[in-house]
């Protein structure tokens, strides 16, 4: 598919395409690609050349569409140096996600040597979803392909981008440290900007470390919270990743982002756990 893309522009709305469609259901999205769109806007905003996303949420009203879509977004409290940007995204409907981020001026600072993500103590702790200053994962040429699970469709976000697996796997439940990058532009025509590469695939850290069986229960995010300190270098987005659920229907997924220099961020998911009917 030399010419695919997520999302193709109509006018003033843009086109999902069948890479975009989730595993949950046919017709509707995963959250990566609209969350890139999303971004996408934020980061035309007027100024953002000077500045970076630091924090970018993203409250998920109701499954998003495989239909035209509108994406709008303003800054709602500027600032010489901190400001507070709002987006939506919405079909014919009205709303399908909300979102909020702080965007920071970009500036050089003299930090003290070892502190920062690419120069910091080294390994602290073992434990699966730890930010770790000093730390890059084993590189993509080290780790196994992974392949999704069938989700009775041909085409979809899992066919529009690559896993490769250093720990864990889509078949083996639990924490998963895994290497993605987007086979495709996400919008039609245009390179992907390093914050629109590591949103659409941050949404994936619940379905990498997946704890429940895919065939019995449903675990479905209501938001994406994606704290950012540092750009994404090259293609590749590394999810250092566990999910947490709940017996009263609640779960957490909480994802460690990394490139090949070191760590770049976090992201969390609110999970909705329950069983499937039938």
């Amino acid at each position: 598919m030399p010419d695919a893309a997520f999302f193709v522009p109509q006018g003033d709305v843009f086109a999902p395409t069948e890479l975009t469609r989730g595993p949950w259901d046919p017709d509707s999205q995963h959250a990566g690609p609209p969350a890139g769109l999303i971004a996408r806007e934020i980061e035309r905003l007027e100024g953002g050349g000077g500045r970076q996303v630091g924090r970018i949420a993203f409250e998920i009203l109701r499954a998003v569409p495989i239909a035209p879509l509108r994406v709008e977004a303003r800054v709602v409290r500027p600032g010489r140096t901190v400001e507070l940007v709002e987006a939506t995204l919405a079909d014919s409907d009205g709303e399908v996600i909300r979102a909020s981020a702080w965007r920071l001026r970009s500036a050089e600072v003299e930090i003290p040597a070892g502190l920062s993500s690419t120069d910091g103590p080294g390994l602290i702790g073992t434990s699966p979803s730890t930010l770790r200053p000093g730390f890059a994962p084993p590189g993509v040429d080290e780790a196994r392909p992974g392949t999704f699970p069938p989700t009775g469709q041909d085409v979809g976000y899992h066919t529009a981008m690559e896993y490769r697996f250093l720990r864990g796997a889509f078949a083996d439940p639990g924490p998963a440290l895994v290497w993605m990058r987007m086979l495709h532009p996400l919008v039609l025509g245009e390179e992907p900007s390093p914050l629109q590469r590591v949103l659409v695939a941050a949404d994936s850290g619940n379905g990498v470390s997946a704890t429940l069986d895919w065939t019995r229960y449903l675990f479905i995010n209501v938001d994406l919270t994606v704290h950012l300190h540092r750009p994404l270098a090259g293609e590749w987005v590394c999810l250092d990743a566990i999910t947490i659920p709940e017996p009263r229907g609640v779960g957490l997924a909480d994802t460690a982002l990394y490139d090949d220099r070191g760590p770049i961020g976090r992201a969390a998911q609110t999970l909705l756990i329950d069983e499937r009917d039938g």
